[in-house]
């Protein structure tokens, strides 16, 4: 896609929201979700979901419908819990380190921290930033009450894994000797203009957050989060998100060369994806995890998603780096993601991605 050649118009098309007059097919789009998305809410039995569409590289429109709790409507100031939506985050802090230089990709993370769990395994001196953000580690996604450990040798295989992402996050601050939410702060929030964005509970979450829901309705409270997760729990807004996504597009605080490994396959999950007939006809070129992204491309069209699913809560981006447009899809519920398809469609997201979505079901 074309790039924003002056910085000071790229920063000023960030902040402007809402305030940009709506383009014709904004509006039009607008319009279609006000008549269609009550119905489907209803349908899906979904309480509130909050929307942010981006449009040739710049935020074209944000809306909310449902409720954020009982009796309280959701806007477009409800923050929700993202899930896996953070790893995305994590993973944009990590290369703007590697493109200032304080480390590169494939530096052994060994050298300068490892797990204590993994002290008699000589197979931890294999993981790299490149191997943890792109879910090659051989750890399972979540140690739980067990110590950490390797399924795979790392670098052989790909197996999606939150674990990896604790790990790269530990070995960034001792790298560095700052805590991650201070990296991400000074990298990502500022420059981005991100202040509705946290890993961790604020007194400005009071009465904003989106209570998450069962697929049957039911209440799930809220738990206050004091400690990081470098792959999971940030609480934001879509407009929020919205500014790092067209941050990512932009390529915003990165080399040239690291943006490149960002937009490529580092981990192939093609042959794994794509084994039925259904979803071979439907089956991207290239299929699987680059850094902080799923990464699917079709012919010359780049589409970097990911997904958030935690107790209650659902959450989906895409975003075609190649024509500029993107999804920000945040619901409280567990029945969140029966939306992604039906939006994907009325907001004009790639008809091979939609079909390619479509098959896994």
């Amino acid at each position: 896609m074309n790039r924003v050649a002056c910085r000071v118009l790229s920063l000023l098309a960030l902040s402007l929201p809402s305030s940009a007059a709506p383009t014709d097919r904004a509006a039009q789009e607008r319009a279609v979700l006000d008549r269609d998305v009550p119905g489907l809410l209803a349908e899906y039995k979904i309480p509130g979901v909050s929307i942010a569409q981006i449009e040739n590289g710049r935020l074209a429109f944000a809306v909310a419908y449902g409720t954020q709790s009982d009796g309280v409507p959701a806007t477009t100031k409800t923050l929700y819990n993202i899930a896996s939506l953070t790893k995305p985050i994590s993973a944009e802090v990590v290369l703007r380190l590697v493109s200032e230089g304080t480390f590169t990709l494939d530096d052994p993370l060994d050298a300068v921290w490892s797990d204590p769990d993994l002290a008699g395994d000589e197979r931890r001196k294999l993981l790299t930033p490149r191997i943890g953000l792109s879910h090659q580690t051989g750890f399972p996604n979540w140690r739980r009450k067990q110590p950490l450990a390797f399924t795979f040798t790392p670098g052989t295989a790909v197996s999606y894994s939150g674990e990896g992402y604790e790990y790269v996050a530990r070995f960034a601050e001792k790298k560095t000797g700052v805590g991650f939410e201070a990296l991400a702060e000074r990298l990502v929030f500022k420059p981005l203009h991100m202040a509705q964005t946290a890993y961790t509970d604020r007194p400005w979450f009071a009465g904003r957050i989106a209570t998450p829901t069962s697929a049957d309705g039911r209440a799930i409270a809220y738990t206050a989060n004091t400690k990081y997760f470098a792959s999971d729990l940030i609480h934001t807004t879509p407009t929020d998100y919205a500014k790092f996504v067209v941050g990512v597009m932009r390529d915003e605080g990165l080399t040239k060369a690291i943006a490149a490994e960002r937009r490529r396959v580092q981990g192939n999950t093609k042959e794994q994806e794509c084994k039925t007939e259904k979803r071979r006809a439907a089956c991207a070129d290239d299929v699987g995890f680059g850094l902080g992204w799923e990464v699917n491309r079709f012919g010359d069209t780049t589409i970097l998603h990911h997904g958030g699913r935690d107790e209650g809560v659902a959450t989906y981006v895409v975003a075609d780096v190649t024509r500029g447009d993107a999804t920000i899809l945040f619901t409280n519920s567990d029945n969140g993601l029966n939306l992604l398809l039906p939006l994907l469609e009325r907001l004009g997201a790639d008809a091979r991605f939609v079909a390619y979505m479509r098959s896994a079901l």
